[in-house]
């Protein structure tokens, strides 16, 4: 039988002997060490990412301080069109241009314009459209209508009725006249003097053409018409006459 003191010394080499085949040793705590430098600073928190935006707060009190405006969201669409403002008060009058004489781009459109109008009036003469007398230039739709109705025609046009001046004026307005083998309406007037009778912008006619025994009918006919030989007669305003306009 084995003695005690045999047993310690045993149990005391295989606690030694694992302790070293583990590399651990249970021992009595040592004192702590210095404390270590600090590392470095970290990164600040305003490098992450940004969060979502929270829930809005709530509505303050009455008669509170108005916060700042919040960003500007997306262009809405365009509204309806606002009715027209009053006209302004006219401008300065600008400086003035270049005479046309001068003026080469102007000239050369004037140029152009000329040409192009020129070879207008050459077609419509040619298809007897219109008739050129001096520098007037007359022509017909070939409708017959009441003074008035005929007058307006002319006007919208640009023109007005025709108004012989002269002999030459006279027997271009008969030609056409004899094309239509119609009456036609003078652009001439009895005035409130009865018997006497003027142009359309109210100027004493100097130029007459009347056919015998004529003008007769001392205010109750009022207009004149052409009759087909080239004389004048002054007629009632109301009765359809060829149109036959000058510009």
């Amino acid at each position: 039988m084995l003695s005690c003191s045999f047993y310690v010394v045993a149990a005391v080499a295989a606690f030694l002997g694992s302790c070293h085949a583990e590399e651990k040793c249970a021992g009595i705590p040592g004192l702590p060490g210095a404390p270590g430098a600090n590392g470095l600073p970290g990164r600040d928190g305003r490098d992450g990412l940004r969060g979502e935006p929270g829930p809005p707060g709530p509505v303050g009190p009455p008669g509170g301080a108005m916060g700042p405006p919040g960003r500007d969201g997306p262009p809405g669409p365009p509204g309806l069109k606002g009715e027209r403002g009053e006209k302004g008060e006219k401008g300065n009058t600008g400086p003035p241009g270049l005479p046309a004489s001068l003026d080469t781009e102007l000239g050369n459109v004037l140029a152009s314009l000329k040409h192009r109008i020129g070879r207008l009036e050459g077609v419509l003469t040619l298809n007897t459209k219109i008739t050129e007398v001096g520098e007037k230039i007359l022509a017909s739709n070939g409708k017959e209508v009441n003074f008035a109705s005929a007058l307006k025609s002319c006007e919208e046009a640009g023109g007005t009725l025709a108004t012989p001046m002269n002999e030459e004026e006279n027997n271009a307005v008969l030609g056409i006249v004899k094309q239509y083998n119609r009456y036609a309406y003078l652009g001439i007037k009895e005035n409130e003097t009865l018997g006497q009778f003027s142009y359309m912008n109210g100027m004493p006619v100097n130029y007459t053409k009347w056919h015998q025994y004529e003008p007769n009918g001392k205010g109750r006919e009022k207009c004149v018409e052409m009759y087909k030989d080239g004389s004048w007669n002054d007629k009632n305003c109301n009765l359809n006459r060829l149109t036959v306009c000058e510009f």
